[in-house]
């Protein structure tokens, strides 16, 4: 599940990604929080972290604002997703990134429980990893073309 924090850095990206498809303009937080239905208050933590991260600038100036410096399609999901909630994985044992062993687990490699959730993680993972900004951006409409082309 992600967090409230992570569904407003989203909403704020895509926002950002449509501006950038359309006009092309920096926009003020004020507009950002307006067009993503997202608190302002919140907004401005978050998008220090995404600018931080490479993914967008921050403009100076009486025409300033946030602007989108990356194209949608170089933005993953996944990476966004570890800098905003954290780890991913389900278990800290599953973790590439933030690896800790359990403390209450005698023998990693026949532990029933991190085998179980190790399965659903991978497959998770594999999904997550493919999915990108860009992917967010598309209409419900084309993503249904998508999918009737897939079944073809």
């Amino acid at each position: 599940m992600i967090t409230q924090k992570m569904k407003y850095a989203l909403k704020a990206l895509l926002v950002l990604a449509d501006e950038k498809a359309g006009a092309g303009q920096a926009l003020r937080i004020e507009e950002i929080a307006r067009r993503a239905d997202t608190p302002k208050r919140f907004l401005e933590h978050i998008l220090l972290e995404i600018r931080n991260a490479g993914y967008i600038a921050s403009i100076r100036g009486r025409n300033g604002g946030y602007q989108l410096i990356r194209d949608p399609s170089e933005i993953p999901i996944s990476e966004l997703l570890r800098m905003i909630d954290g780890p991913i994985a389900p278990l800290q044992c599953l973790s590439r990134r933030s690896y800790q062993r359990c403390e209450d687990c005698a023998d990693e490699t026949t532990c029933r429980i991190r085998k179980v959730f190790a399965e659903v993680f991978w497959s998770y993972l594999v999904l997550i990893e493919s999915l990108t900004l860009e992917d967010l951006t598309r209409s419900p409409a084309s993503q249904v073309e998508l999918l009737a082309a897939s079944d073809a």
